[in-house]
């Protein structure tokens, strides 16, 4: 295998993280509100959660989906629904103080929730796997593929929590939290709205 692909795949990968999603807006507000202390265990489980659809499609889940389109809609649904949970309990808090950095479910186990609420990953996750590396892959190749992967979503969740949690960036937060929150909040009900209008 060339590096090409490998290559490829994180420029394509990078896009797909930073563009507007439920994962990056979440990401962004707990960095924002709870500072790096609780976004950083929730920025690596929201990675580790992305970087599952990778090997979900690396064995086959997207396959699944396509031969059992039920399946695919009924994850799409659960997902919505979670969704609307964190768009609901963001609201909520919107008005409220900042929550102790101990309390609240913004944990490493809550990363990965978020980010497996979205089943439209693994699809995302097949075809570029398909495309870029068209050629069946071994284990060692397969394990190489999601080791990129996993890299990259640690890399850039990383890098959006440790720029959002800066001090400047905070105060400027607190000063507007509570449109911030109601935006975030808003931003992740349009999100879930869509998933249940592409069923």
């Amino acid at each position: 295998m060339t590096v090409s692909p490998f290559l490829a795949l994180i420029v394509t990968l990078s896009f797909a993280i930073l563009s507007p999603g439920p994962a990056i807006i979440a990401a962004s507000q707990t960095a924002l509100s709870r500072g790096r202390s609780v976004a950083w265990p929730y920025a690596l489980g929201l990675a580790f959660g992305a970087s599952l659809w990778c090997l979900f499609a690396l064995l086959g889940l997207a396959v699944v989906f396509e031969i059992y389109p039920g399946l695919f809609r009924a994850a799409k649904l659960l997902g919505s629904f979670y969704l609307l949970y964190v768009a609901w309990g963001l609201w909520q808090a919107a008005r409220q103080p900042l929550p102790d950095a101990a309390r609240g479910p913004r944990r490493f186990l809550g990363g990965i929730l978020l980010n497996l609420s979205n089943p439209k990953p693994a699809l995302f996750y097949s075809a570029l796997i398909l495309a870029l590396f068209p050629d069946p892959l071994g284990v060692a190749q397969t394990a190489a593929v999601y080791g990129v992967a996993l890299s990259t979503e640690l890399f850039w969740y990383s890098t959006v929590v440790l720029g959002m949690s800066a001090k400047a960036m905070r105060h400027r937060y607190f000063a507007a939290k509570f449109w911030i929150d109601r935006v975030a909040a808003l931003a992740l009900l349009i999100l879930a709205v869509l998933l249940v209008l592409n069923l």
